[in-house]
């Protein structure tokens, strides 16, 4: 509908479709600042003091991402304190691992490095939430930057964009990441996409145009062939993590889904490989931490430690910068869901060399 027909119906698009900064008032959230975006049956909460990261998603009123036993949480006094980032990463729809790790917390020559890098507890500076009309469509968009920086050490600079339009059943998030340094410095990324109960139970498939899936480790071997299905949860089991080689095409274009077809929906994410060419999943049917993880990656899940022992680290050269963008899509009829399915399989099955 056109701007001149919608406005016959409504005074105001906040009716339809916001964009509203927030602060949160109580327990380990408190004081907060976030972006709420409400477009249409969409709904998804933007933190402003961490990253510019999702910490919810839901469609229709359904949710769609993980939340962590401790629940929504601001920056902590023991985010980057080594193991204890276990009582602070809450999950979320998805949060940033980076820029100088994105594993496990480690020691390299006297210098730590926090369990999944320090990007994610970063506030965002320069904020800017708008909401405008543009050749025809309605712009929700957020913007900002993090800085990762360290006297007589790295300036790393994440400049984030997260934008959808009314009417739409997505939304795209493009990072810029640019060395402000006069030296190469090693940049790790990896985006954490989280997904969790009811949209994740024991319907939930995953298409994942893999080629090759490897476990990280001895728990998740012999559990390979069950790595794109759900199952119930089980007490006291140990999470699964699966290393995928994934197809693309000529253009390194790629997409992965998450499909619920006992409750008609799904969620499609479309990203490049050109700097993302690691992906693995995380799994865990723990009962109480029952999530599917995504992870597009510039790096091993092996972590810092084995990049460097490899000799295989990704550098970014002095004023340098690289650009990721993620699409996320929601599916919500069973028309969409087969044209999905079979664009995967004419995308991803038809190529014989792979």
């Amino acid at each position: 509908m056109e701007k001149k027909d919608l406005y016959q119906y409504v005074g105001s698009m906040q009716q339809l479709a916001y964009l509203r900064p927030v602060v949160h008032g109580e327990g380990r959230s408190d004081g907060m600042k976030a972006y709420e975006v409400k477009n249409g049956e969409l709904f998804f909460r933007v933190l402003a003091d961490k990253c510019l990261d999702v910490a919810e998603l839901s469609y229709k009123g359904m949710n769609i991402n993980f939340l962590s036993k401790p629940g929504l949480q601001g920056r902590n006094h023991y985010d980057t304190n080594g193991d204890e980032a276990l009582r602070s990463i809450m999950g979320g729809f998805f949060f940033t691992a980076g820029l100088e790790n994105i594993c496990g917390p480690c020691t390299i020559e006297g210098k730590d490095y926090p369990m999944h890098g320090r990007i994610r507890t970063t506030p965002g500076e320069h904020l800017c939430g708008d909401a405008f009309w543009q050749d025809g469509k309605y712009h929700l968009r957020i913007q900002g930057e993090m800085r990762e920086a360290e006297l007589f050490g790295e300036n790393m600079v994440l400049r984030r964009s997260i934008e959808t339009c009314y009417g739409e059943k997505s939304f795209t998030v493009t990072d810029e990441i640019t060395n402000e340094a006069c030296r190469r410095e090693p940049l790790m990324l990896l985006y954490h996409i989280n997904m969790g109960y009811p949209f994740l139970d024991e319907n939930t498939r995953l298409w994942i145009p893999t080629k090759k899936v490897t476990p990280r480790d001895a728990e998740a071997e012999g559990h390979e062939d069950r790595y794109d299905q759900m199952e119930s949860p089980k007490a006291e089991e140990p999470e699964y993590v699966f290393i995928h080689d994934l197809k693309e095409d000529e253009q390194q274009d790629t997409f992965v889904c998450v499909v619920n077809r006992e409750k008609e929906i799904g969620l499609r994410i479309d990203f490049n490989r050109k700097y993302l060419p690691y992906f693995m999943e995380w799994k865990s049917i723990a009962a109480g931490d029952y999530v599917i993880g995504l992870e597009p990656s510039n790096s091993s899940v092996y972590g810092k430690t084995w990049h460097v022992d490899h000799d295989c680290v990704h550098y970014l050269e002095p004023f340098a910068s690289e650009t990721n963008a993620l699409r996320f899509t929601i599916a919500d009829t069973r028309e969409e869901l087969d044209r999905w399915e079979q664009e995967f399989k004419e995308k991803f099955n038809k190529r014989k060399d792979e």
